[in-house]
């Protein structure tokens, strides 16, 4: 059953066009009916003119400012059959140098042949006064255009969005249906935000056979894509992909490999020959092949300092600031200033924050410009805290741009290289490989990189594992941090997560710490959660704290997954209120005062900030529902405000419950996390160790502790193919302390 088949019709000519979004093709429109009754509409629709006749697909909401609305997901559209309305349709300006005065003129002489006159004999046109043969000529074209677009439309409209149809004739213009004809799988290449799913309905309609050369070869780039995405794999093995081609595609092997033979051909696919051999997608090889040869020549292109210098630097700042550096701190500072690369790991508490602000000392002192980044909002603010100098996320360093191209686009590059002589990366376990290799783009030569991360962290949400890419290769100096410093072992937090990470149970027997666990039946997690976070934390804390808890857990189904906990605590914590407005979009009900997420990298959705503005949502931010209308939603981040439209809405959801996975680079105050069973991929150390490492003040188990043990006791890593470890290789570069 299609959406038409369960929505409600609407039917009649545009009266009036009162609002409409060029970039998103959201627009408002008034109709009249044929019973002569006016109505608003609301909805994506491409290239309306007053005067059309439209059949729209959808329900009647009630907007609280604008009243009833009929908001619309499908349409169809006809052109005006009858004098007045061509007449209405021309005067609107749709059709480039036709004004009221010149479509008057050429209604009254050719009436309700109008359109044939100008699509078959444009020459007639110029018998009107005002109308010469060029500008007959030019109106022709313009008709044509508009003819193409909904040509366009009628073709995709039951398998692509709106939205989609739109980028895909702004790409194209009026030859998207020769393209599409010829091959429709090339959407899928060139425009973002297009499901291969979407796009082989559409080539059935057009009558290609499974075995299309065209969608085997779209087909990989799917698989490969998708796996890029949802298992964060930047490569496969031939063998795995070829299998689950055959699977997905419903075709022989043989099929499959003469399309992998020709995606190479075509520099669609890359090909790398280790143990076995790995293939890539274009973007990600060649991403990966840059991060492996900029850092190289980073590396080697800096100017470096004596070790009498360094002496000196440090024993400068130690009597400026009062401090003794530790062993560790210090080669870590010597190794900063001794290679145009370096690295540095260690767990919370173990002192990588102290030996940023040093280094920030010494090259204030020595005049280089030093840019702060991280990989997320959150990781950034933190990193400006801990330093008090400012620290930017590496797409706003990069000074991200809008752009309907798949990847996002960014004003420093090579050729507008960052300004700063000295680039710290914090949080790098988050860094993907297309991140990371924008950034290396902008970092101008003679530079010197430092990059500081946990290595025992989950790898990041984007494709790749960079970080654990460049720690395992030995390539570049490296420095272990794992001391810890004799203020943080007074928590429990620090304490248990060096724990956990050496294979050992935590301490969950301790009441005057930070740490704490409540022994739960796995039915009654829930509950004694929503009691924690509304009754026993604000009595013994203050009723600020409700808003400084996160719950945190492995897995997205179950009692105690994402999915349940989230529907449960919404009631708890936000249940329904004639003051609250709320809609219901794809199964979720997103409530004024919600707690939400963000899911996908979104770099179109525009923002503003305290006057600023931009563009760019990024998966895994966290904000508050603070509007919702039928066709919008408002949501204050930490950093921003973003106003959704429908089509963007189901990037949100809600947040009272978040994956492990999710709570990447971000610091809460609290975190809840239950202990229920879930799968053992995801009962892993590193899991659990990510989930401890999220807390600044406290952490609380509820549920069954020997779902601890078995995580603890889980120490398979998780397993990412690239082509990145490859090329790489291994050099011998380390130190450890």
């Amino acid at each position: 059953m299609t959406e038409k088949d369960t929505a409600l019709v609407l039917k009649g000519s545009v009266e009036g066009i009162v609002y409409r979004n060029e970039e998103n093709d959201y627009t408002v429109l008034e109709i009249i009916t044929e019973q002569g009754e006016l109505h608003t509409a609301v909805g994506m629709i491409a290239a309306v003119a007053e005067g059309e006749d439209v059949i729209l697909y959808g329900n009647w909401v009630k907007h609280a400012e604008y009243g009833l609305q009929f908001s619309f997901d499908a349409y169809e559209l006809a052109l005006p059959d009858n004098s007045k309305a061509i007449l209405r349709y021309l005067s609107s300006g749709v059709i480039k140098s036709v004004g009221p005065v010149t479509a008057a003129r050429i209604v009254t002489r050719y009436g309700e042949d109008t359109f044939e006159v100008i699509e078959k004999h444009p020459e007639w046109l110029a018998q009107i006064s005002g109308i010469t043969l060029k500008k007959a000529a030019k109106i022709h074209d313009s008709f044509a255009e508009q003819s193409e677009l909904r040509s366009l439309m009628l073709l995709c409209r039951s398998f692509l969005s709106t939205s989609i149809i739109g980028k895909i004739y702004r790409k194209w213009g009026s030859d998207a249906v020769d393209i599409l004809k010829e091959n429709p799988y090339i959407v899928c290449q060139e425009i973002g935000g297009v499901s291969f799913a979407s796009v082989d309905s559409l080539a059935f309609a057009l009558a290609f056979q499974k075995d299309a050369p065209e969608r085997l070869e779209s087909g990989l780039c799917h698989l490969l894509s998708y796996n890029a995405q949802a298992n964060g794999h930047t490569a496969l093995p031939f063998s795995k992909l070829k299998e689950a081609a055959v699977d997905y595609l419903e075709v022989s092997a043989e099929k499959v490999e003469e399309a992998i033979k020709s995606a190479l051909r075509k520099g669609m696919l890359v090909a790398w020959h280790d143990e076995k051999q790995m293939l890539s997608l274009a973007s990600y090889a060649s991403a990966e092949k840059f991060i492996k040869e900029k850092l190289e020549r980073l590396d080697k292109a800096c100017a470096l300092y004596s070790d009498s210098e360094i002496s000196l630097f440090i024993r400068h700042i130690e009597e400026e600031t009062g401090l003794t550096y530790a062993h560790g701190q210090r080669l870590a500072i010597r190794a900063a200033l001794q290679n145009g690369v370096m690295l540095l790991t260690g767990g919370p508490g173990t002192g990588k924050t102290t030996v940023i602000r040093a280094l920030l000392h010494i090259f204030s002192f020595a005049g280089f410009s030093v840019q702060l980044v991280a990989p997320t909002g959150r990781a950034a603010n933190r990193m400006s805290e801990a330093t008090s100098c400012e620290a930017k996320t590496v797409h706003r360093a990069l000074e991200m741009e809008k752009s309907d191209e798949k990847e996002p686009i960014f004003r420093r590059n090579a050729t507008n290289p960052l300004d700063a002589g000295v680039i710290i990366v914090d949080e790098m376990s988050m860094m993907d490989s297309l991140l990371m290799s924008a950034l290396l783009s902008a970092v101008k030569q003679g530079s010197r990189l430092i990059l500081i991360g946990d290595a025992d962290q989950l790898p990041s949400v984007g494709a790749g594992n960079v970080l654990h890419d460049l720690l395992d290769s030995q390539k570049f100096f490296t420095v272990h941090l794992n001391e810890i410093f004799r203020q943080s072992e007074e928590s429990l937090i620090v304490v248990n997560a060096h724990r956990i990470n050496r294979g050992e149970l935590p301490i969950l027997n301790r009441t005057d710490k930070d740490f704490f666990y409540l022994p739960t039946r796995e039915d009654q997690v829930p509950r004694v959660i929503a009691d924690l976070i509304h009754h026993r934390l604000p009595k013994a804390y203050g009723e600020e704290i409700r808003e400084q808890i996160q719950i945190i857990t492995p897995s997205r189904k179950g009692i105690a997954g994402t999915e349940q906990l989230n529907r449960f605590l919404q009631q708890a914590q936000n249940p329904p209120s004639k003051r609250k407005k709320e809609i219901k979009h794809h199964g979720i009900v997103l409530r004024e005062g919600d707690r939400v997420m963000q899911v996908r990298n979104n770099y179109e959705l525009e923002w503003q900030k305290n006057g600023k503005e931009g563009s760019g949502v990024f998966n895994g931010e966290t904000g508050r529902l603070v509007e919702v209308s039928p066709e919008s939603a408002s949501v204050v981040f930490a950093d921003k405000e973003a106003v959704y439209t429908k089509e963007y809405m189901e990037d949100l959801e809600h947040a009272y419950a978040i994956t492990i996975h999710k709570s990447q680079g971000s610091e809460y105050p609290v975190v809840i996390m239950p202990l229920c069973f879930c799968p053992p991929l995801l009962a892993n150390r590193h899991l659990l160790y990510t989930a401890v490492t999220r807390a600044r003040d406290m952490v609380i188990f509820v549920g069954n502790k020997e779902i601890v043990a078995r995580m603890v006791e889980n120490n398979r890593d998780i397993l990412r193919y690239t082509a990145l470890s490859f090329l790489l290789g291994k050099g011998e570069k380390g130190a450890n302390t």
